[in-house]
């Protein structure tokens, strides 16, 4: 195979003309940058609007343990539309009915409701506390009818 010569590509075209033809190119493309891709200021606000809530809900998201028990709730994949996935330990796996998150007036809140053998409807409803990384509130344990004051740690 014949190698090609550096300048082959470009017969029409003498040496010093070659970078001219390179300004006005580069110049369009960052017109086009400018303009299409760079975000509108409506836009940017919006999106801050909307951004920070579901970034800040999402700081719940991980191993949590209850230093009472060694009870782990697992929270994953927070939705903006106050979805998750939740998993209940004690320390086999516990069935989580439902989990809800939302963040109101700057405070984020979690309810989950298990449903399994010796948790019959038992519930958490939970606030968390970004100066101290953790989830309280109260557990209120369907089987007694009894409502306690608990917190959970996140786990490292």
């Amino acid at each position: 195979m014949a190698l090609l010569n550096r300048g082959s590509y470009l017969p029409n075209l003498q040496a010093s003309q070659v970078g001219k033809g390179l300004f006005p190119c580069l110049l369009l493309l960052i017109i086009i940058c400018v303009f299409y891709l760079w975000p509108m200021p409506g836009a940017t606000q919006t999106g801050a609007a909307e951004s920070p809530g579901l970034s800040d809900i999402k700081r719940i998201e991980g191993f949590w343990v209850r230093p009472d028990g060694g009870y782990i709730l697992q929270l994953q994949d927070v939705k903006e539309d106050g979805s998750l996935v939740a998993g209940y330990f004690n320390p086999r796996p516990i069935k989580v009915f439902q989990a809800k998150v939302r963040l109101k007036e700057g405070v984020i809140s979690l309810f989950v409701e298990l449903r399994d053998v010796n948790y019959p409807g038992s519930t958490y409803t939970l606030d968390y506390d970004p100066v101290s990384d953790r989830l309280h509130g109260v557990y209120f344990q369907a089987a007694s009818g009894q409502s306690f004051q608990i917190a959970f740690e996140r786990m490292k």
